[in-house]
């Protein structure tokens, strides 16, 4: 059975950092492409970043590019966040999202697989 369980979230000052983590278990992992999603209260789900299987190609949100970074440890099955230089409109619950495919998407629709989210709350 396919899980994805994310960590790392939590309460972070403006210009902070946060890293997210995402575990994924009961598929072969590095044939998958991995997204990160975020839903704002009242927002609709919105593309973060994502990676192909083998990290060599990455997309990024227009309004986290040069902030965020994405990557991915196939020998631990866990795909990381990093995010650094917060903002409170980065403030969002965070979804690990699974492509039965390694090739990186930015389309919500290819991701069939989600976890159940972690919360980012950036705030003084």
């Amino acid at each position: 059975q396919l899980q994805l369980v994310e960590s790392g979230g939590g309460l972070v000052q403006p210009g902070g950092s946060l890293r997210l983590s995402c575990a994924a278990s009961g598929f072969t992992f590095d044939e998958y492409a991995i997204a990160w999603f975020r839903q704002a209260p009242g927002k609709e789900r919105e593309f973060v970043a994502s990676i192909s299987w083998g990290s060599g190609i990455t997309y990024y949100a227009d309004s986290v590019k040069g902030r965020f970074t994405i990557s991915r440890a196939n020998a631990k099955n866990t795909v990381y966040l990093q995010m650094n230089s917060l903002k409170p409109e980065d403030t969002a619950v965070y979804y690990c999202a699974a492509r039965n495919s390694g090739m990186a998407s930015m389309a919500r629709a290819d991701f069939g697989s989600w976890g159940q989210g972690a919360q980012v709350t950036v705030s003084s």
